[in-house]
């Protein structure tokens, strides 16, 4: 895999996983009764605001982890 290819790649499966994550906050938050988008910054909405940061944060750790198995299983299973 080329370079581009490789970095291509990383990002690609970074914003995945963060957006993919910052969805699932978002969503856990719609179902807890929290808005996001309310008006002012009372404490619904920074825990809500919190919530996405989060879910995007572990989203993003998640898909490095992967990314970093699936390259370990692919240089153990390379010929030598």
């Amino acid at each position: 895999m080329s370079e581009v290819q490789r970095l291509f790649s990383e990002g690609a499966t970074d914003a995945v996983g963060f957006m993919a994550g910052a969805l699932l906050g978002y969503g856990i938050g719609y179902v807890m009764g929290l808005d996001l988008f309310a008006p002012g910054y009372d404490s619904a909405s920074i825990f809500a605001i919190a919530l996405v940061g989060l879910g995007g944060g572990a989203g993003l750790n998640l898909a490095r982890r992967w990314r970093a198995r699936r390259a370990q299983q692919s240089a153990a299973s390379a010929p030598k």
